[in-house]
């Protein structure tokens, strides 16, 4: 089969899925890419890779950001049978190994990596940080190749002074924008599940990552992509409408020097370049 790859002096990024429903992210170059998360079925990612000129040759690795489900769904299946290294920290792979819903251990495509310790992948170097949530562990990546600066960051429970600088200094910047206030505040959660996703181990409202947005974002970013978003609490629509006030409120002028994006729930993203 042939793909339609572009040149390998490009860098791209995509979106496979993001939320609950489940959460992979692409970013390479022409020749190879490297996923953030694998918590959607392996078919669908290789339906969703094919669809943008990819296959699982071309994966170098996995990173895994933490031990829930809807980001760890097939990395037992990829480091099984696709023999794809996975990078996570020690105590993400024990969860992992432990996780009663892995079906194959990762095994030798286990590779240990430690917060604040940068490392290579090819053209892609890597810096893991604290990102705190309700699990095991967490980390954000940073993400330098060619004159580029990427942050991934999901999953808040709040925004830390230890994570705000590998958010800054991004270029390229995908940050989770997980629910209006209002419609989690007025809606059909219990009460529990509401305290949890507000209790600073959960994530972070559009009106949080707006304002978090508006007091740092400066004239190096390039792109914003908005993940995470609740079904229940927030929609794509609001999540846009909510940042673009904070940004221009600031004096960003969308769509020129800056684009902001929306990733939707279980649906691949456009593919962007550098």
């Amino acid at each position: 089969m042939q793909y339609n790859l572009f040149s390998s002096d490009q860098y791209t990024f995509f979106c496979l899925s993001s939320g609950s429903c489940g959460n992979c992210y692409f970013v390479g170059n022409g020749d190879y890419g490297i996923l953030i998360d694998v918590g959607i079925g392996v078919r669908t990612i290789r339906k969703r890779l094919r669809e943008h000129g990819y296959d699982f040759e071309h994966i170098r690795a996995i990173l895994i950001t933490h031990d829930h489900f809807d980001h760890i769904k097939s990395v037992g299946t990829f480091a099984h049978r696709h023999k794809i290294p996975v990078f996570a920290t020690q105590k993400v792979h024990h969860a992992i190994s432990n996780h009663s819903m892995i079906r194959y251990d990762i095994g030798a495509s286990r590779r240990v990596i430690e917060k604040k310790v940068s490392f290579q992948i090819e053209d892609f170097r890597f810096t893991a940080f604290e990102i705190p949530h309700d699990s095991h562990d967490h980390s954000g990546y940073f993400i330098e190749f060619g004159n580029h600066k990427m942050t991934l960051a999901t999953d808040i429970g709040q925004l830390t002074d230890e994570m705000i600088p590998y958010l800054v200094k991004a270029n390229h910047l995908i940050i989770e924008s997980n629910y209006d206030e209002e419609m989690l505040r007025t809606g059909s959660y219990p009460y529990y599940l509401k305290e949890r996703i507000t209790s600073g181990r959960g994530h972070i409202s559009n009106r949080q990552t707006g304002e978090f947005l508006a007091e740092h974002c400066q004239d190096h970013v390039r792109n914003i992509w908005l993940c995470h978003l609740s079904n229940d609490n927030n929609s794509p629509e609001i999540a846009y409408q909510t940042i673009e006030k904070y940004l221009v409120a600031k004096g960003m002028k969308l769509g020129e020097q800056l684009q902001l994006h929306v990733l939707e729930r279980n649906k691949l993203s456009p593919k962007v370049k550098f």
